[in-house]
């Protein structure tokens, strides 16, 4: 794993808790140096193109409108040893088949999915499965539904609280039936609630040493995990 400056600049938000999902994707396999062509889905800052590239591998990364104007700042700050480009692309309309080694995204599905229109998770999942090559994986890290005390304070006090459709673990068999493994897990309680990121980095630590254990999944807000094509 990179200094702790890189990794903010690859998950930009509750750095302690989202980072894990980086952890368990390099655990389970190796992405070092091995010229994967990769896409990453609403990229917005690219943070994910970021950590893919740096590691050797080559991505196109993507948003619905074209991310290159906000990307390239951060992509130009590091000397990555893969290539980054820049494509503007609908996650429920992808125009590739069998093109990718890798697919990953952070945080979009409850965005497509917005103002009931849950069906669309299914529609990113699929297209994105069509989109990877035989054997290929998806990386994906998404907000879960939470507690009760979650989902209150995001209708009190997020923007889009009300609107976001934050993913549910009784969902996940279903949305992944067309691959062939899924391995996944779960974390995150406190880090959500802090207000700044120093605030969400203590917190996050207490997520790391006591609620990770003592909390049931379906209790937490981020899932994380590789599907397999």
């Amino acid at each position: 794993m990179k200094n702790s400056g890189f990794i903010a600049d690859c998950v930009e938000w509750d750095i302690v808790n989202w980072s894990k999902a980086l952890t368990f994707w390099e655990r389970k396999f190796n992405l070092q140096d091995k010229g994967f062509e990769c896409l990453e889905l609403g990229s917005r800052s690219g943070g994910l193109s970021l950590w893919m590239a740096e590691k050797g591998n080559n991505v196109i990364c993507s948003d619905l409108e074209n991310p290159e104007a906000q990307a390239r700042k951060l992509h130009q700050r590091y000397s990555m040893r893969g290539r980054i480009e820049y494509e503007a692309l609908d996650a429920t309309n992808i125009p590739y088949e069998n093109r990718f080694d890798l697919i990953m995204f952070k945080s979009i599905l409850g965005g497509v999915s917005r103002d009931g229109k849950s069906h669309l998770n299914k529609v990113v999942i699929d297209q994105i499965y069509k989109a990877l090559k035989v054997g290929g994986k998806l990386l994906f890290a998404e907000n879960l539904e939470a507690s009760k005390f979650h989902r209150f304070l995001r209708r009190k006090l997020v923007r889009w609280g009300s609107s976001w459709n934050y993913l549910k673990i009784a969902d996940v068999s279903e949305l992944f039936e067309k691959f062939t493994d899924v391995d996944y897990e779960a974390t995150g309680f406190l880090g959500s609630f802090g207000i700044n990121e120093s605030q969400r980095k203590i917190l996050g630590r207490l997520d790391t040493v006591l609620f990770d254990r003592i909390v049931t999944d379906d209790m937490k807000y981020i899932l994380f995990g590789v599907a397999t094509k």
